[in-house]
Formats: structure tokens, C-alpha cells, sequence
């Protein structure tokens, strides 16, 4: 087995998918009620901040997810004690007794995961030291460490390079920074937030990220006790408190993951209400979905997409960080733009190689270029350094079945959805990945009607 399909096994097994591949006869609609719950990119930086605080923490709404499950093993060989609350998705936080662990320990739990290097600056305020090994994450671009040892490094931290992974210190403790982001990132954000409310003085963060779950991240570290301020033009002030106490928090909804499924409903000609959805937070998403001619119902408790009948229409799309139309929702969408009356353009800002998935598209039947150039938008930061970063479909063509290889997390479920929308059989393999982000999407899928196998 490849490194990739060892990662698939090991992600799905994580939540106890025991299979990594299912045999999907496409071609049928999807119908149904599906629920969500807490957002993958908000969970999982909770789970960290709660080792800034002296008493338990509590998160409800928390995904059965492989990520959730690697923090909270993370967590664990820390020295925090993680146990099931009363409702489903709850989980309770103690760090009474947060511990240093060994590269090696770290490294079992971490796999390809890059979260450890957000326990950095909260394991530097508690114990003065932290480890991390060399990270992974998936494959769709430069996620670089650098900039976040450079964010450390100007609190304080003193940053060790071993062949096993990364030491790191804080002899002098850390201290308020002043940094300033070159591009409004989101894990550069949270590293610069994790590690400021507990430094002394005043961090002024310019250039920061603003999306929905940094604003969570905040919400919950002043829950705790922090002092932070959010100015109009990006700009993050904390002021560094020395103690926090615990939290109790409800996760704000998973917003890619209702796109997600919005874009299988567009694609295969179907119906989904998406319980936990919320307006709010979809704003920019739910106009280009209107606009491709899906149509949407806002409900009190959700959201409900579907495909009205007719043509879908050709879209120009441009991603881009907070209030923009998120990278994470252009995958799927894809899939459905296959199906659309003409030319469609995406033009990828965020991650300079996020159109690995669609080759798979195109052995599907698919007509997809991609370029290198910045086309349909603006000029970007990939235009000159030859990335391909731009897609052009043209449509409509009719997808048909094909053995699929899942390449990361939103790529993954795209392929579903295209063997979901697909004439004939498809075959789709590691899709242990998909189980990293999307809590239960097996039983889900049953309860929209797909018919599918999984095959041993």
C-alpha cells in the first residue's frame, strides 16, 4: 500500500470505517435531510486553546472526525485529560495536568497532520518547552512552518531544528509581538491568537485572517478570559493576560461541508436540506450558488439547496480568503459546473495546487483545462511563479463511471460527487481521507438515497 493509501486506512479507521473504497452506481438523485455539526476548522484550534486554561474546558457539537481524533490524542499524551460529555458531540477538556511528550509520542498521533504546531505557544506558556515533528497535511499546496516559527521566534520562543522534529523554549517567557501577515492566513492567524493571550503585554496582529471560525477562536478565548479587539481593517489587537480559565462553547456549524453538500445537490439533480446551516455565514456561497441556478431555501434550522430543473449557467469564480468564496468550496462545485450550458472559469488564489482532483474528472468525460495564468479575475500572487491555478470548464457533458483515487479531503468528496452524478459505475478508493473532514458520510449518503457498496 502507498503512502497515501496507508493515510486513507489510517484516517478511516480513526472513526471506524473499516473499508476504503466504495463501488457507487451514479445517476440518482439525492434526497434527504442530513445534519451538521461543529465546523472541522473550528473544533479542532478549540481543542488546542484548552490548554491555556486552568480548569476543564467543555465543546459541544464536536464532529466524529479523524482530525478531532488526532488532536484529542494530541491532547492526551500532553497530559489532558479528554472525556465524552452528556450529549453526543460533547467533549470535556482538562489540562490540570498538561505533561511534555516525547517526539516520538507526538508523531504516532500527529501522522500527516499539521495541527501540532498550533500546541506551540500554548505548551510554551505552560511547561516553557514544546516539541513538534516534521508535518504533512494535504497535497494542494505550500503550507509552509517557517512563518510560524518566525511568529514564535518574536515572542520569544527559541527555536531548535533536530532531525527528529523541532524543539522549542521560552527561557525569557514569551512577550507581545508586533507581526504583520504578508497574506491574511488563516493557520498564521490562529498561531499569532494561541500564543498572544497569554504573553505579557500587547500583539498587534496587521494583514489577519477574519474568517467565521477565527472569529469562533476568538469568541471562545474570551470566554476564557482574554482581551482581544477586532479592528475593520484586519487589524487584531490581544492584550496578554497571565491566567485563563476554561470554556464552554457550542462550535459554530461546518460551512464547507453544507457547500459540500449543496454542490451534490446541484450536481446529481437532487434535493438536500442541510440541518445547522445558517444564512450568515454562506452569504457569498449561496449567491454564486443562485447564480450557477441552484436555488436555496433558508429554513429556521437549516438550509435547504436543490436543483429547480432547467440549465445550469456558466460562472466566473475567483476564491479568496474571508468574505470571499472560500477555496474549500470550489471542489465540489466543480463537479457541478461540468453540467452547466457553457464556459465556466474557477481562478484558485488561495492554494496553488488545488486542481489535482480534476484529473479524474476528465477520465469521467469531463472538459477541464487548467492554466497557468490568472484567468477570470484578478491577478494573484501564483500568476508568475507557474502554477497552474486556474480551471476552465466547458459544459454540458455527461460524466460516466471510472476507478477513482482520492488525492486529499475536498478533492475526495468531489469524486464522490461525480461518481454520485456519473452514468454507470465508479469505483472510489481511499476514501478514508474523506473521513478526516466529514463526519459519518457513509450513513449520510445512505439516508440521501445513493446507491452504493463498500467494498473490503
Amino acid at each position: 500500500m502507498n503512502t497515501l493509501g496507508e493515510d486513507a486506512k489510517n484516517h478511516g479507521e480513526a472513526v471506524g470505517l473499516s473499508v476504503d473504497k466504495i463501488t457507487i452506481h451514479g445517476g440518482k438523485p439525492l434526497v434527504g435531510r442530513i445534519e451538521l455539526k461543529g465546523a472541522k476548522n473550528l473544533v479542532t484550534k478549540a481543542m488546542v486553546a484548552a490548554l491555556l486554561g486552568e480548569t476543564p474546558s467543555v465543546l459541544k457539537d464536536v464532529p466524529n472526525i479523524s482530525d478531532v481524533r488526532i488532536v484529542r490524542g494530541l491532547l492526551e499524551v500532553h497530559g489532558v485529560t479528554v472525556t465524552e460529555g452528556e450529549e453526543e458531540g460533547e467533549l470535556i477538556l482538562d489540562p490540570s495536568n498538561v505533561e511534555v511528550a516525547h517526539f516520538a509520542a507526538i508523531d504516532a498521533h500527529a501522522g500527516s497532520s499539521r495541527i501540532p504546531i498550533l500546541f506551540c505557544g500554548p505548551l510554551l506558556h505552560r511547561l516553557g518547552e514544546a516539541f513538534i515533528p516534521d508535518l504533512g497535511g494535504c497535497r494542494i499546496g505550500d503550507r509552509p512552518i517557517d512563518f510560524h516559527l518566525d511568529v514564535l521566534r518574536t515572542f520569544g520562543a527559541v527555536v531548535e531544528k533536530l532531525p527528529s522534529g523541532i524543539r522549542m523554549s521560552a527561557p525569557n517567557g514569551l512577550h507581545g509581538a508586533k507581526v504583520e501577515l504578508p497574506y491574511p492566513s488563516v493557520g498564521a492567524t490562529e498561531q499569532v491568537l494561541l500564543t498572544a493571550v497569554r504573553a505579557e503585554g500587547i500583539t498587534e496582529l496587521k494583514g489577519a485572517a477574519i474568517e467565521p471560525e477565527i472569529m469562533d477562536l476568538i469568541n471562545i478565548l474570551q470566554k476564557m478570559g482574554a482581551t482581544i479587539s477586532v479592528d475593520t481593517d484586519r487589524v487584531i489587537r490581544i492584550e496578554g493576560v497571565k491566567q485563563l480559565r476554561g470554556y464552554t462553547h457550542r462550535s459554530l456549524f461546518d460551512r464547507n461541508e453544507a457547500a459540500s453538500w449543496a454542490a451534490a445537490a446541484l450536481a446529481t439533480e437532487g434535493d438536500i436540506t442541510v440541518g445547522g446551516a445558517r444564512q450568515a455565514e454562506m452569504l457569498t456561497f449561496l449567491n454564486v450558488f443562485r447564480k450557477v441556478g441552484g436555488a436555496f431555501d433558508i429554513l429556521e434550522d437549516g438550509i435547504r439547496f436543490y436543483h429547480p430543473g432547467g440549465d445550469l449557467n456558466p460562472v466566473i469564480i475567483e476564491t479568496g480568503v474571508h468574505p470571499g468564496f472560500m477555496t474549500d468550496w470550489q471542489q465540489p462545485l466543480v463537479v457541478a459546473l461540468t453540467k452547466a450550458k457553457g464556459v465556466s472559469i474557477v481562478h484558485e488564489t488561495v492554494y496553488e495546487q488545488r486542481f489535482g482532483f480534476v484529473d479524474a474528472l476528465v477520465d469521467m468525460g469531463a472538459t477541464i483545462q487548467i492554466h497557468k495564468e490568472c484567468l477570470g479575475g484578478h491577478a494573484c500572487r501564483f500568476g508568475q511563479r507557474n502554477f497552474n491555478h486556474s480551471a476552465v470548464i466547458t459544459g454540458p457533458t455527461q460524466l460516466h463511471g471510472a476507478d477513482v483515487e482520492v488525492p486529499d479531503l475536498r478533492g475526495g468528496f468531489s469524486h464522490l460527487v461525480a461518481a454520485l452524478s456519473a452514468e454507470g459505475t465508479s469505483t472510489v478508493s481511499n476514501v478514508g481521507i474523506i473521513a478526516r473532514g466529514y463526519e459519518n458520510f457513509i450513513s449520510k449518503l445512505q439516508i440521501l438515497g445513493a446507491d452504493f457498496v463498500l467494498e473490503d
